[in-house]
């Protein structure tokens, strides 16, 4: 029983990283988003639109992520 126990934990410790993982992701993605303004000031409005887009939808991936932790840290003790 213990076994189980200790492979939940890393489950969960793996479901948790996705939120790290995010993090990056959306550090570069904002980098990148920068950088493309500054090449075609014109067209500021549509990148920002799309970042934030992809921004919302990387969030709700680590959003899962945690859903995921929870669930294997408190229903499968």
């Amino acid at each position: 029983m213990d076994i189980g126990r200790g492979l939940v934990a890393v489950g969960a410790g793996l479901a948790i990283m996705t939120g790290m993982m995010t993090g990056a992701g959306q550090g570069f993605a904002a980098g990148k988003a920068v950088e493309a303004v500054s090449k075609n000031p014109e067209a500021e409005g549509k990148i920002r639109t799309m970042l934030i887009l992809g921004c919302a939808l990387a969030e709700t991936c680590a959003i899962y992520g945690m859903l995921i932790a929870f669930l294997l840290m408190f229903v499968f003790k």
